[in-house]
């Protein structure tokens, strides 16, 4: 049995109810895209549209002003709310010796471990440096903490920046290279 729609209602009202039903499976789709979103025990990956939300323009280390990347960022908001944001930054106007260290903001609401090394709350300057290491620096680009980092030869397709979930813990990422984060 074919269903005809009543001709005393119009086309106009027709419009109207597909508007709506495109309306519904647009939002019922963004639920699902959020519901499927990376999560682990301790939290979820933030898509780009609630980082962008989160993170500033630009951001103040050792002395200048820079403006980030939004594209090249990510986030983490952990089981008790508190987040974790990353965002690269542009450090054309930085000294060669600065500029090597300082790639990305980091800024974290509850203390986090790098590699197993305890960060405490706070914003850093972080950069992943040659022969395998990242640093974390305070605003003033005194280094904090140096750790270990890791190559991933399996990744697809390498972004300049960008945080993805990994059993329990999270990876931020520069291009292949990376460090384990957790809370």
């Amino acid at each position: 049995m074919k269903y005809r729609w009543p001709k005393a209602l119009g086309l106009k009202a027709l419009g109207r109810v597909l508007s709506y039903l495109g309306i519904c499976v647009a939002m019922a789709g963004v639920v699902l895209v959020g519901s499927a979103a990376a999560q682990t025990g301790s939290g979820a990956l933030l898509g780009p549209a609630q980082t962008q939300k989160l993170l500033p323009q630009s951001v103040y280390f050792k002395g200048q002003s820079a403006t980030t990347q939004i594209r090249n960022s990510g986030g983490v908001k952990f089981a008790d709310g508190s987040y974790l944001l990353a965002v690269l930054v542009d450090t054309s106007g930085y000294s060669s010796e600065v500029a090597q260290k300082y790639q990305a903001y980091l800024i974290t609401e509850d203390a986090i471990r790098i590699e197993g090394k305890r960060l405490p709350a706070g914003i850093y300057g972080v950069g992943f440096l040659s022969g395998d290491r990242f640093v974390v620096m305070d605003v003033g680009a005194h280094e904090l903490l140096t750790v270990p980092s890791q190559t991933d030869a399996t990744i697809k397709r390498p972004r300049p920046l960008q945080l993805t979930a990994a059993a329990g813990s999270y990876r931020l990422y520069e291009g292949r290279r990376y460090v384990t984060v957790e809370k």
